[in-house]
């Protein structure tokens, strides 16, 4: 039976699968949709994502037989897809020892980079560590620190044995140490007796320390006593530097056992974190114990006389004696002379210099003293400037720096130190060009010069005895007045002028 053509009119029949099929959008739609194109990153990771499960079908039916039946697609036609090579790890073929001749030969930031690739590679990163700062206690107690890092020999335990809130967001510092505080506040400080952990749980970690760590060759640690130094003076035999935080006179016996130790710093008190006394009895404990010091710094420690003079008499090797913020009784300035071979003598932030020095006839003199370092102290006291030049009077060099109270009266003591060869003042704005020509004129052997940021010492008033000294100078280091050097440079900007081009009344 033949079918007639349909007409214009005749109505689709809404049951007739071939008008469904053919069924088009409107003109309108189709000029207003377009098929969006696909982006290279899209691309790339539906490519990749194909790949990925292409070559999981090709491992899994190449390792089990098909059970599939026979009316099924094959599965080997996938083979005909380029992939990408799994390429094996041949650093497995290396040994450790290998592996960790490579790795000490890369610079230390890559390291961290590097024990994220695998287990293997963490551990033996882990073993080119040797310098590590704990914040958290958990980490020694558990024993994860010395199976990670097995080859340490510097440790820092300061800031994990300080119980404050990691989380509180608020880190202060005060040149020696730095802890995250909160709210609460006593009267001793921030780091009250709760702050610290108890003594015998540092103790207790200091003894696996010792255990694990023979090898160890420097530690700083807070909070511990007698018992738990003891423990590192019988096993670290290597130890060549320790530094005390928060200990009294009597913990200085267990290092008294370290015979080896030449560098020492006791920090026993530091204004508004912890307060802790360490005495001449404490000086006198370390001096008898620890012969060998080369370098000594004291911050914070009490002391006189007696103290002082202990030190210079057991430890004859001693090179390096540094005060900072110290509390000495009146007179400690006489016991440098028992310091037979000190090269380098530092005070920091003292706000003293020695309240009662003595008669100018007993303060003695250090003979083979050739460094004298004066950093933001309070040196206002002509008498006890006097002792310290005095007892500095073989020094070769001399460095002012940030000195408050180092007016021309006091800089003129100077003078009495005949054999400086080097002179550095920095940040001293009382010393004028009159106070430095005095003393400098009076220094046959001086070769070097360095003045920076003094503004009372003027460019302009430099007299021609001063310039021809200036010529004869092996170095010489010249920037007194910062203000003017900074005028200098502003020469043809239009910037340093009062209003400038911006500030200036238009004419009418």
């Amino acid at each position: 039976m033949s079918q007639s053509p349909k007409s214009p009119n005749t109505i689709p029949n809404p049951n007739s699968d071939q008008d469904y099929l053919n069924l088009e959008q409107p003109p309108s739609l189709k000029s207003q949709w377009k098929p969006k194109a696909l982006s290279l990153p899209d691309i790339w990771v539906k490519e990749q994502a194909l790949k990925h499960v292409i070559c999981n079908m090709q491992q899994q039916f190449s390792h089990t037989p098909s059970i599939s039946p026979p009316s099924e697609p094959d599965l080997t036609s996938f083979q005909s897809f380029p992939l990408d090579p799994i390429e094996p790890d041949y650093s497995s073929l290396l040994s450790d020892v290998v592996l960790l001749g490579i790795f000490s030969k890369l610079p230390v930031s890559q390291h961290v980079s590097n024990s994220l690739v695998c287990k293997r590679w963490l551990y033996l990163t882990g073993r080119l560590v040797q310098s590590l700062k704990v914040k958290d206690w958990s980490f020694i107690s558990s024993g994860r620190v010395f199976n990670r890092f097995p080859n340490l020999t510097d440790l820092d335990l300061v800031g994990s044995c300080i119980q404050m809130p990691k989380d509180s967001g608020v880190l202060l510092t005060h040149k020696t140490v730095s802890v995250y505080v909160d709210t609460s506040f006593t009267f001793a400080g921030f780091l009250g007796k709760t702050a610290l952990l108890p003594l015998h749980v540092v103790d207790t970690g200091l003894a696996v320390v010792a255990e694990k760590y023979p090898n160890l060759r420097r530690l700083v640690v807070i909070g511990a006593s007698e018992e738990g130094l003891r423990q590192i003076a019988a096993r670290c035999y290597t130890l060549q530097e320790l530094e005390l935080h928060c200990c009294g006179d009597l913990a200085l016996k267990g290092v008294s056992g370290i015979k080896i130790l030449q560098v020492m710093k006791l920090i026993g008190s530091v204004n508004g974190f912890y307060d802790s006394t360490i005495s001449d009895i404490g000086l006198t404990l370390l001096a008898q114990g620890c012969k060998r010091l080369v370098k000594l710094e004291l911050c914070g420690c009490e002391g006189s006389y007696d103290g002082v003079k202990a030190i210079g008499q057991c430890c004859l090797m001693l090179e390096e004696l540094s005060f900072y913020d110290h509390r000495m009784d009146g007179g400690w300035l006489a016991g440098l002379s028992y310091c037979s071979n000190l090269k380098t003598l530092k005070l920091k932030s003292c706000k003293n210099t020695d309240t009662s020095p003595g008669a100018d006839e007993h303060l003695g003199t250090c003979l083979t003293l050739e460094e004298l370092h004066l950093q933001q102290c309070h040196i206002r006291d002509k008498q006890s400037v006097k002792a310290l030049f005095l007892v500095c009077e073989n020094v070769r060099a001399i460095d002012f720096r940030n000195c408050w109270g180092l007016d021309d009266d006091v800089f003129s003591l100077a003078s009495i130190c005949r054999r400086v060869k080097l002179l550095s003042v920095e940040g001293c704005s009382l010393v004028t060009i009159k106070g430095l020509e005095s003393v400098l004129l009076s220094w046959k052997e001086l070769q070097q010069l360095r003045v920076m940021s003094c503004n009372n010492i003027k460019d302009t008033e430099v007299t021609p005895e001063l310039a021809t000294l200036f010529s004869m100078l092996k170095e010489l280091k010249w920037r007194a007045d910062s203000r003017s050097l900074l005028l200098s440079n502003l020469v043809g900007t239009g910037m340093g002028k009062k209003g400038g081009r911006f500030f200036q009344r238009s004419k009418d």
